[in-house]
């Protein structure tokens, strides 16, 4: 089967989602499938207004169409709400061409986050992209049933997996910090809610790892922590397995690959009871989730680092490459849903 993705997210951000459609692909080949992808690299560009990092593709609605004809994939999926895959669903509504999509950012939280946007507001707006579609994908049964509640017609379940040769606990280093470490990798802007970690009343060190629109910002308000950029590869690696907790305060997630790299390290996680995979980690016992991320933070020292690792090795890359190919055949032949474009 060869699937084209659409996709606004791509390099040279560093965000979840990029991380995942790259293993995807990786993964779907050596099934015997290929995946191909239309990203803003195929077009000019422009940034969005506060994230610079984040270049938004100047495409026609003409110049996407003949991009998906010439692609002639036998599946179309479109990963991102952005203006390739709006762009992409109109096309696809158009030739009355099945697709599927994929729900991987919270939205409505992420903008009433920075701007007085209701809620239920942009979940009319995610509503109206993704059921045009015969399926939307989600990471979690939590949301699955979250969007069920908000009026999406047909989620399916696909999960993801961690690099778990890479990301393991071997690769423990002692730092150049006082311990205990607690570490936070992620994009440094105000929908990680990182303020609620860097506040806390801690041992130790606190450590971020990650760049974004607020870094200087909260480099300054918080001189006591550490802001070590974006880091790659072993480095982080490294990073990941001599922490001594992975502390998570976002409460946006739709899952949280990062956490999931941090348990294969060996490291427990402290987080909010917010949905994701972080009430799967707790009933297993890796890690904490509380209101109170400090005694959660705290708590989470005492966590056995094997018990996190047998954890995250229940999330492998080809089960995650399986289910989204499952997904794909079994929504593909469904009729399109009448929509208007």
């Amino acid at each position: 089967m060869r699937i084209l993705i659409v996709t606004d997210a791509w390099h040279p951000q560093i965000n979840g989602v990029v991380r995942t459609l790259d293993r995807l692909a990786f993964d779907v080949g050596r099934l015997g499938h290929s995946i191909e992808f239309l990203t803003p690299q195929n077009y000019p560009t422009a940034p969005l207004p506060g994230y610079p990092e984040i270049q938004l593709a100047l495409a026609t609605p003409q110049a996407v169409a003949d991009a998906i004809e010439a692609h002639n994939p036998d599946a179309l999926h479109i990963s991102t709400e952005g203006p390739l895959g709006w762009l992409a669903r109109h096309w696809a509504i158009k030739v009355q061409r099945p697709f599927t999509t994929c729900y991987h950012t919270r939205y409505p939280q992420y903008i009433s986050a920075r701007y007085p946007i209701p809620e239920a507001m942009t979940y009319g707006v995610m509503r109206y992209f993704h059921n045009a579609g015969v399926a939307t994908m989600v990471a979690t049964p939590a949301l699955q049933t979250e969007l069920h509640h908000q009026g999406f017609n047909r989620c399916l379940i696909w999960s993801r997996g961690v690099d778990a040769e890479r990301f393991n606990p071997n690769a423990r280093a002692p730092l150049a910090f006082p311990g205990p470490i607690f570490l936070c990798v992620a994009r440094v802007a105000v929908e990680k809610n990182l303020e609620a970690f860097l506040s806390l009343d801690l041992p130790g060190s606190k450590l971020i790892v990650g760049d974004g629109p607020d870094r200087a910002m909260l480099e300054a308000k918080y001189p006591d922590a550490h802001f070590l950029g974006a880091r790659f590869g072993d480095d982080l690696a490294r990073l990941y397995a001599s922490a001594d907790v992975f502390v998570f305060p976002s409460k946006t997630e739709t899952f949280g690959l990062v956490m999931l790299e941090a348990l294969a390290s060996g490291t427990p996680v402290a987080a909010f009871p917010v949905e994701g995979l972080i009430p799967e980690l707790a009933r297993a016992g890796a890690g904490i989730m509380s209101q109170d991320l400090r005694a959660a933070a705290l708590q989470a020292l005492e966590i056995p680092r094997d018990t996190c690792r047998s954890f995250a090795l229940g999330y492998s890359h080809e089960n995650a490459a399986k289910q989204f190919l499952n997904n794909v055949s079994e929504a593909y032949y469904r009729p399109l849903q009448k929509q208007a474009a």
